[in-house]
């Protein structure tokens, strides 16, 4: 008689399986559930403040983003006497059961959560009360959010409210069937192992007809000679980690991310009580901080399994953040202050880049983690690319400077795992570097509110140990699992330059407020720390560390890879832009202090104007001060009276307006002219220095073309330029000659949009800026403006941090075609050794250059997931600006500096007369163009000096340092601030050597000091 046949053996097995769960829990008496709903959070103090609801299961309590306490109440009968009784509660909703003092216990989720359901079922919905509960008397209290795990409205009705059995027995041969049943189902058919699994589940299957006591041991121990065979010597080891990724704000608010986390690391605490063996990790101090502030019982618990060595806190930075548009600075501070945190509060030095999730990764990442003692990274985002696969898994990640980091994608291409033998095999099968290493990772669990790993996950895990037909799977931490890795990194290939996804372009655009606000804090944050340092060096007090590190910490929160990016639901950006606007008047306004008060502490006496420079290099520009220009001289890096003798004449040709022209027309100074087309577009940009014309004949520049963008918040298409909308049409012009500049005011109009452009030409200006205001009123389009130049070349110069990346203009292969889109900061540049033409923007991040095309993208107005995203008014200025020689030998970078970063002027903090010869005008000085100065700031611990400096241009360099101030030591640190050298004592001055694109950060301890 022959076997029954493969395919009719798993059939019958799958069927089981439902069977077998459906018949764990047995209700045996309902709860009563009373409800307090409140439009936002309340305490547990305040509780019972919200509208009361009585609740049977099916019906509502509330409406999306609701919140409410509940309260369940009830009675274990007696029937559950020597039996486990459980709970059973879904509230439609997310929910934390609190303890009597109101600290969180546990987390439940709705069971028909939005989820990628191959990965499993996201709900968590059982409490268990433990094996001698028959009589014990139920009351209890659970704060609830009207939302599923990621944010979407589930019915706002009770679901279920039950006390229930949980037959052990069944629980427990449920994952012995449902490991077993996948194990078969991925191993090849012409296996043995498989045929005996298989075989297994059939005579277990056959056993199980009717599901009774005996039947279920007789089941289990069928399937326990299957689950008993062990591996032999692994060819690979998945080292597994839970997780549970949290975005600190997507399609829900950063208030419920707070409870989220609440109800995340609560349910992680209960499992670990129940499963020895587990280890979690999670990331993010801004998360943490949370929990200390708002859940302190929670914190000191997380902290003891943080003692205990279970529970890895992950990551060396405040937050998960965007690295493409988050500046260079800002990730300094988001792993000064990120690694501060987990040292300070778990005595933990943070050895690896937790990144899971974010949308590419700068190509200087590298050297801000070796400067920061970071050695290892972990991302897995590289997995979403479109049409060319990242060609590793394990390798060395080396960056602009040459710096690297040994860096690992989990070869599962989730940080969402289930855990299950697909997850083992897929991660066998996958791992593109298997041939030169042994070890891979697993980070299992479910996040954004799913309450990481339940206890599907870690029953899994404990039956495939070393399970016969898997890979070797161990719990352990992530630095861990690098350690072995880095002991295979020998074998490792090298990637060098930026990692890039091929998806969400439209990141670098959208949401282009939020986008402006953080250049300006950038910006602010950074003129504010020198304006301080500048006091500090004359003597002065007050410097405002502790205002300076809240301010960053929640600039940095906002730079999260769902905030920054424009990502979000509305109410995230409402909430950040007011944020924004209240942060930025106050960093101004301490600005606008600092100076003050450092003028008056150099020798400025009374209430004298005067200006300030933060850049490292003498700068003379026209300012504006009380409605007179001014043409002024400012040292580098200090300050300078305004005076009579500086204000500009009219027609006197010292910056005033004798060679200044305007029409609708033509722009021209002594060094540009500049034609106009009658639509409004540029048609000539005539470089009277080189004697050359900038823009390709024929073409036409900054002509305001809208796009069909039918993508969402993440992503435009591809092929965009097929489906042009029009262009802004011109409705107006104006030319004057405003004091010392030509301006050409242009207002456009398209469907319910207006623009209104000052298209300006100062009378020393070398640049033209295009000081834009839109009132955006488009829904799925996109506006870019376009510069067609004269200059032929195959690589376009783009501004990152701390540097420059070269990417082609061609597209000759596939990898050039899908990277059309690219991130610049403060310039992008198409240069032949001769010429060159520069585009800057203060606020924008999109850009493509395709042979000789600079192209900027200025506005989007995606549906999703925010619906009126950029439908709004907006503030911006770019700037062209034509050179001769290439980008380096005209130092473009400092026209991008000096477009983001203008003089201030403001009036000392009063005192006498003007000292004779007044104190301190320069902080510092250097000698050489291509070293930029990023930062001065006052040393986190210390009173100390920090300069941060860098090679700009990607060479070799020598520069000297010359200090305004008798310095007692002068010290090179890294990014943490320890020393790694003494460089010179009783000096003013120190000699540095640069690599190409090197930063070099100094301490020095002042003698006045």
């Amino acid at each position: 008689m022959p076997y029954e046949t493969k395919k009719i053996k798993l059939e019958k097995a799958k069927g089981l399986l439902p069977r077998i769960r459906d018949s764990i829990y047995e209700p045996i008496a309902a709860l009563n559930v009373t409800a307090w709903v409140t439009k936002e959070p309340v305490s547990y103090a305040e509780r019972t403040s919200g509208q009361p609801l009585e609740l049977r299961p099916g019906d509502k309590w509330g409406n999306l983003w609701d919140c409410a306490w509940f309260r369940f109440e009830g009675q274990v009968p007696d029937t559950a006497s020597g039996k486990k009784a459980v709970l059973l509660i879904d509230v439609n909703g997310e929910l934390c059961l609190v303890d009597r003092e109101g600290s969180p216990l546990q987390g439940l989720t709705n069971i028909n959560s939005e989820f990628d359901y191959s990965l499993g079922l996201p709900g968590k919905r059982v409490v268990d009360l433990g094996a001698s509960a028959a009589g014990q008397r139920i009351d209890l209290w659970a704060d609830a959010g009207c939302n599923d795990l990621f944010g979407k409205y589930r019915s706002g009705t009770l679901k279920e409210a039950d006390i229930a059995i949980c037959h052990e027995e069944v629980r427990q041969l449920y994952y012995d069937y449902e490991v077993l049943l996948e194990l078969a189902a991925q191993l090849p058919d012409a296996n043995a192992r498989k045929d005996q699994v298989l075989q297994s589940l059939y005579d277990a299957a056959l056993v199980l007809e009717k599901i009774t006591d005996e039947s279920v041991s007789r089941a289990r121990a069928i399937l326990a000679k299957q689950l008993e065979k062990r591996g032999g010597d692994p060819t690979l080891t998945v080292s597994a980690i839970g997780h549970a990724h949290m975005d600190l704000a997507w399609l829900w608010p950063i208030r419920e991310t707070i409870r989220k986390g609440a109800r995340t690391f609560s349910t992680v605490l209960r499992n670990m009580e129940k499963y020895p063996g587990y280890m979690f990790g999670a990331s993010q101090p801004q998360l943490y901080q949370w929990m200390k502030e708002r859940y302190p019982a929670l914190y000191e618990s997380i902290k003891e399994r943080v003692e205990e060595g279970r529970w890895e806190v992950q990551g060396a930075m405040w937050v998960e953040p965007d690295t493409n548009i988050s500046g260079g600075e800002a990730l300094v501070r988001q792993i000064l202050y990120g690694k501060r945190f987990f040292e300070q509060e778990f005595g933990k030095e943070m050895k690896v880049l937790w990144l899971p999730d974010v949308f590419g990764y700068n190509a200087n990442l590298p050297q801000l983690l070796k400067q920061s003692g970071v050695d290892y990274m972990m991302t897995q985002k590289l997995s979403w690319s479109v049409y060319n696969s990242h060609p590793h898994h394990s390798f060395h990640w080396e960056g602009i400077d040459g710096s690297k980091v040994l860096t690992h994608l989990p070869p599962e291409d989730t940080y969402n795992s289930p855990g299950a033998p697909r997850s083992l095999v897929k991660i066998e099968n996958n791992y593109l570097d298997r041939n030169v290493s042994e070890h891979a990772l697993m980070l299992f669990g479910i996040g954004d509110g799913g309450g990481g790993p339940g206890e599907e996950h870690l029953e899994r895990l404990a039956r495939e140990e070393n399970l016969l037909g898997l890979p070797a799977v161990v719990q352990e931490t992530s630095l861990s699992f690098f350690e072995k890795l880095e002991r295979e990194q020998d074998r490792f290939q090298t990637y060098r330059g930026e990692l890039y996804l091929e998806k969400h372009q439209g990141t670098l655009t959208t949401q282009a407020r939020n986008k402006w606000y953080n250049r300006k804090m950038e910006k602010a944050l950074r003129e504010l720390e020198f304006a301080a340092s500048l006091v500090l060096a004359l003597g002065g007090e007050g410097y405002p560390a502790a205002e300076l590190e809240e301010i960053w910490k929640e600039v940095l929160l906002y730079q999260f890879h769902d905030i920054l990016p424009g990502s979000s639901i509305t109410r995230v950006f409402d909430e950040s832009l007011e944020r924004y606007g209240i942060l930025h008047r106050r960093v101004q306004e301490l600005v606008g202090e600092r100076y003050a008060e450092a003028a008056r502490l150099a020798g400025f006496g009374g209430d004298r104007a005067v200006v300030a420079n933060s850049l490292p290099w003498e700068r003379e520009e026209l300012v504006e001060h009380e409605g007179a220009f001014y043409a002024v001289q400012v040292p580098p890096m200090g300050v300078a009276a305004l005076t009579e003798e500086q204000r500009v004449v009219a027609g006197s040709g010292r910056f005033g307006d004798s060679e200044l022209h305007a029409c609708e027309t033509l722009l021209e100074n002594q060094y540009l002219r500049v034609g106009f087309d009658a639509d409004g577009s540029i048609v000539s940009l005539y470089d009277k220095t080189a004697g050359r014309e900038s823009i390709e004949p024929g073409k036409k520049a900054n002509a305001l073309t809208l796009y069909h963008d039918k993508g969402d918040a993440w992503d435009f298409p591809r092929d965009y330029r097929d489906t042009v909308a029009g262009t802004m049409e011109l409705a107006g012009s104006r030319a004057c000659i405003e004091g010392s500049q030509a301006v050409l005011e242009q207002t456009y109009r398209f469907g319910e949009s207006t623009l209104v452009q000052r298209i300006t030409l100062a009378s020393q200006g070398t640049t033209v800026r295009f000081e834009t205001k839109a009132d955006w009123r488009e829904s799925e389009k996109m506006l870019r403006a376009a510069f067609p130049v004269s200059v032929m070349t195959d690589q376009v110069n783009c501004e990152i941090q701390f540097g420059y990346l070269k990417r082609p203009t061609t597209r000759n292969t596939m990898i050039e075609f899908v990277r059309d889109e690219i991130c610049a900061h403060q310039y992008i540049d198409l240069s032949q050794p001769d010429y060159g033409v520069a585009l800057l923007s203060d606020s924008k991040y999109g850009y493509s250059a395709e042979r000789n095309v600079l192209d900027i993208n200025l506005l989007r107005s995606p549906d999703y997931p925010d619906p009126v995203a950029d439908r709004a008014e907006h503030a911006f200025t770019y700037a062209i600006y034509p050179h001769q020689g290439d980008f380096v030998q005209a130092k473009v970078y400092r026209k991008g500096y000096e477009l983001n970063a203008p003089l201030t002027v403001v009036k000392s903090s009063g005192g006498g007369a003007d000292s004779e010869i007044a104190g301190l005008r320069s902080l510092l000085q250097l000698d050489n163009p291509n070293v930029m100065v990023e930062a001065v700031k006052k040393a986190e611990d210390s009173e100390h000096l920090i300069i941060r400096l860098y090679e700009a241009s990607g060479t070799r360099a020598q520069a000297s340092v010359a200090f305004g101030v008798a310095c007692q030591t002068i010290e090179e640190i890294d990014l943490m601030e320890r020393p790694t050298a003494l460089l010179k004592e009783e000096a003013a001055s120190v000699e540095l050597s640069f690599r190409p694109f090197e930063i070099k950060t100094l301490r020095i301890k002042m003698k006045s000091n």
